[in-house]
């Protein structure tokens, strides 16, 4: 499955717990008739994934569906979802004003024929 919209809000990585497990979360607007906001999580080696993106671009991410049932201190079973990225692709890419080509001066055919016809 995936995911296309702009990032709206991009956490920092979290470490949980003392086994070393790291999450970094990203929340992405998505331009439907009414405006989604979804909360995608990145976990271990994926958080850096998400270090050379910013607030504002507009990003594809490849996700997976988690679910899991957790029971209560009563014995009463709950369920959780989770949506995880494990791929984020930049779409738009537009290159900044600094790294434009520069201009190129036309030249005229004319500037370049020589003078040497016969008539």
């Amino acid at each position: 499955m995936e995911i296309i919209g702009k990032i709206k809000v991009l956490y920092d990585t979290k470490n949980i717990g003392r086994n070393g497990f790291r999450k970094r979360e990203v929340v992405i607007t998505t331009e439907e008739q009414y405006l989604q906001y979804i909360l995608v999580e990145f976990i271990q080696d994926k958080c850096d994934l998400l270090n050379d993106y910013k607030v504002g671009q507009e990003v594809k991410i490849d996700i997976n569906l988690r679910g899991r049932e957790w029971l209560n201190p009563e014995g009463v079973a709950k369920y959780f979802n989770a949506i995880q990225g494990w791929r984020i692709e930049l779409l738009n890419i537009q290159v900044p004003t600094s790294e434009k080509l520069p201009e190129v001066t036309p030249v005229s055919f004319l500037d370049e024929v020589e003078d040497d016809l016969p008539f």
